[in-house]
C-alpha cells in the first residue's frame, strides 16, 4: 500500500523518503491536491531499457574531452554495461 504525501513533504523529507523506499515503502505524491506520480522501489518495477544499440547516443563520437582519463568506449561501458561492438 502506498503512503500519500504532498510535494512540500517530498522536498522537506527527501532523505527520509529515499531511505523508506530503499526499505520497500511506496509513495503517491500529490501536486496541487491531485496525484502526480508514484515513488516505488526499483525492484518493484520491471525496467526494460531496450537495446543500447537503438540509443542514438550509443557509440556517438566524442564531443570534447573528458577530464576523468576514460575513453569514449569506457564511458559507453559505464553507461550501457557492455562494450560496443
Amino acid at each position: 500500500m502506498s503512503k500519500v504525501i504532498n510535494a512540500k513533504i517530498l522536498r522537506r523529507d527527501l532523505g527520509k523518503i529515499v531511505e523508506s523506499v530503499r526499505k520497500g515503502a511506496s509513495f503517491t505524491v500529490l501536486y496541487r491536491s491531485r496525484p502526480a506520480f508514484e515513488i516505488v522501489p526499483v525492484d518493484a518495477v520491471d525496467l526494460d531499457l531496450g537495446d543500447p544499440q537503438e540509443d542514438p547516443l550509443y557509440g556517438a563520437p566524442a564531443v570534447g574531452r573528458s577530464n576523468d582519463g576514460r575513453s569514449a568506449a569506457d564511458h559507453d561501458a559505464l553507461l550501457y554495461g557492455a562494450r560496443r561492438g
